[in-house]
């Protein structure tokens, strides 16, 4: 039954908006699940291994067995509101995690016990860090062969630099888990597994239990006197209780000084509603954490939105999706209260969309409500025009929340219709997938008039191809997938062009002359006008930029976007009465393309970050593996009993690496790539 809204402070410091964080395979869809479970959300068990986890919803994800899209959903422990997003740990849906964790107060990291700190779980900790988002941790698949939770310890200490205060230790590893030590309150916790782990029951400890416990608790006292003074004094005069040891780890934890640790077992249902408790004890409400800032668009000023449901409605859509065919925008609010049929501003886009219906998301189903405020995480059907990172609002004073980062394309596949009747649907369709994943694009090839469609790897572009079979009956023909590569200027060139033509009854005219530098790797683009612009009509300068920028999309070596590239207008002449806006859009463009083509222009690609996890025996034939594919080996460690090996290599190389791989180590090598650069080609 859904708890009736109560936008008070006390109200509003009764949610918790948290993301669940980790490499693929860490097993957070399982743990979710259990949260789901044991709060009554749910009255089956569903399992990732089984494809029926609720939280993967999607048909490619329970076929795959991972996480792909961000879910939604909300749960009541205790007294709190979790709102949970559990996102994807597959390197291709990076762009889900950093959406998440930008709407998020507080996140849970699950690390394997067996994995430690794995590449994409180091990446997801470093984004959350960048959003200076507080951490539970909870180590996880304890039951596993070769779990070791002080390894796994040492690795997020030496790895993430974390301070860790485990407020939990397991009773045992691998066969021997069965229980958990609660540190604060020094009890033994035995998990009822007749019940599904629903029940469980604190005992006291034995002499042989204190033995194990008591210098963890003297650990974990010792890591508070480091970050608090207060805790120091009456620890040494031996005036500390659980209570205020709670106090002291939850605002701690706030401040970002340590990282509370948990552990267990989800899949054998040890150790999930300590964890939860632990949201609602030491992860901080929308009201404790630091106020959001935005900026006013016509100014550049920056205000500062206080989480208050009597100020303006202020909210960040963090994704688009798709339910049914109809647009379906998720936002988090941070100042106000939204009602069904308003309308709001869009300050991002500068337009008006009206609120059809609010919703709770849970995974693929809602709940309709009709009040949502301070603090939420619901969906709103009805916008027409809303994209990721668009800020909404019912004030009229403008401001726009921080843009969520975009990511560029690493690979990209030419797909094409079978016929004319399928071409009209597939590009309609193809576009409503843009906008729920801005790291997708599309383009038309305009030599073939192919439809060019890029992201982040080649199980991302799978996933689309499954999706428009399975939910639009359309089945493409699809090339192979090809990397996207850059255009860069080699040195600085000048070029001048003319452009003088009769179209249709009037002539058109213009000239510009300009000049194009090399600028530093990742520096973007750069455009300056080196005249005088007041001289000169506006919307002549308006067609030069917007020539010069048509251009910069598509250079002269492959038809490759150009970056990292300054674009200087130094020039431009007159004719009286034939001087147009055409013309001088045209002279730009070709002034560019002529200025490209004599700086000796470079073609980047993307560079990828390899990781290979291998026993001892095989390292020999991974490194030969990676020199055959143009790999730089950048070091070698130590981690779990296996050698990791890390590389970097170019993407072009790397189709079908995993299956080569797997080969040469009969299966035994773990293997993760991510892209770390654009880089010329050698």
């Amino acid at each position: 039954m859904t708890a009736k809204p109560d936008f008070s402070a006390k109200g509003i410091g009764k949610i918790r908006n948290i993301g669940i964080i980790a490499h693929i395979d860490a097993g957070k869809t399982t743990v979710t699940e259990r949260m789901l479970y044991f709060s009554g959300k749910i009255h089956r068990l569903g399992e990732v291994h089984e494809g029926t986890a609720t939280m993967d919803y999607m048909p490619e994800e329970q076929e795959r067995g991972i996480t792909i899209t961000s879910a939604v959903t909300t749960c009541y422990w205790g007294q709190n509101t979790i709102n949970i997003i559990d996102t994807p740990g597959h390197v291709d849906f990076t762009i889900e995690v950093e959406r998440s964790l930008r709407v998020l107060d507080g996140a849970i990291g699950v690390f394997c016990a067996v994995g430690g700190v794995e590449p994409q779980s180091e990446t997801v900790w470093r984004q959350s860090e960048h959003y200076k988002v507080p951490k539970l941790v909870f180590i996880n698949k304890m039951d596993r062969l070769g779990a070791d939770f002080e390894a796994v310890l040492e690795s997020m200490r030496s790895k993430l630099g974390i301070r860790s205060v485990p407020l939990q230790i397991p009773d045992g590893g691998g066969e021997d888990f069965s229980a958990v030590y609660d540190v604060i309150h020094m009890k033994k916790l035995v998990f009822n597994q007749a019940v599904n782990g629903e029940e469980f029951d604190a005992f006291d400890l034995e002499e042989a239990d204190k033995k194990i416990v008591t210098p963890w608790r003297e650990r974990m006292c010792d890591t508070l006197s480091e970050v608090d003074d207060e805790f120091m004094e009456r620890y040494l005069e031996d005036d500390i209780d659980p209570t205020y040891i709670e106090s002291v780890i939850r605002k701690a934890t706030l401040a970002l000084k340590i990282v509370p640790i948990f552990t267990g077992s989800a899949l054998k249902n040890v150790g999930v509603q300590p964890l939860m408790d632990g949201v609602g004890k030491y992860l901080p409400s929308p009201l404790e954490v630091p106020k959001l800032a935005g900026i006013d668009p016509n100014t550049g000023v920056k205000r500062v939105i206080d989480p208050v449901v009597s100020g303006p409605l202020q909210a960040l859509a963090f994704k688009v999706l798709m339910d049914a065919g109809r647009k379906m925008v998720l936002m988090r609010i941070y100042s106000g209260k939204i009602q069904s049929g308003e309308t709001l501003r869009n300050f991002t886009q500068g337009n008006t969309e009206r609120v059809a219906h609010l919703f709770r998301m849970h995974a693929g189903r809602k709940e309709s409500i009709d009040v949502a405020g301070v603090g939420d995480i619901i969906a709103v059907a009805g916008f027409k025009d809303v994209r990721t990172g668009d800020t909404l609002s019912s004030g009229n004073d403008p401001i726009v929340l921080e843009q969520i980062e975009l990511y560029k394309p690493v690979i990209s596949m030419a797909i094409e219709p079978r016929n004319s009747d399928e071409s009209e649907k597939l590009e309609e369709v193809l576009d409503k997938y843009l906008q729920e994943d801005p790291t997708l694009k599309l383009q038309t090839d305009e030599n073939t008039g192919q439809i060019i469609l890029s992201g982040m790897g080649e199980l991302h572009l799978e996933v689309v191809l499954d999706r428009l079979r399975r939910e639009y009956k359309l089945d493409p023909r699809a090339g192979k997938p090809q990397v996207v590569y850059q255009e860069i200027p080699g040195r600085s060139a000048e070029a001048e062009e003319e452009f003088d033509r009769l179209l249709g009854d009037d002539r058109h005219y213009g000239f510009v002359r300009l000049g194009v530098e090399p600028l530093d790797r990742g520096a973007g683009r750069d455009v300056v006008f080196e005249i005088d612009t007041a001289q000169w009509p506006a919307e002549w300068m308006d067609a030069i930029a917007e020539g010069i920028d048509d251009g910069l999309q598509s250079g002269v070596i492959k038809g490759f976007p150009v970056q990292d590239i300054k674009v200087r207008v130094l020039e431009i002449r007159r004719r009286d009465g034939q001087s147009s806006v055409p013309g001088y859009h045209m002279a730009a463009a070709k002034a560019l393309k002529t200025a490209l083509g004599t700086s000796s222009p470079r073609l980047m690609e993307p560079i990828m970050d390899v990781e290979i996890s291998v026993p001892d025996e095989f390292v020999g034939d991974v490194i030969g593996l990676l020199g055959s594919k143009g790999a730089r080996i950048e070091n070698m460690l130590d981690r779990n009993k296996l050698k990791v090996v890390q590389a970097l290599s170019p993407l072009r190389n790397m189709f079908g690496f995993s299956t080569e791989l797997r080969s040469s180590t009969q299966g035994r090598a773990g293997f993760v790539m991510k892209f770390h650069s654009f880089d010329v080609l050698d």
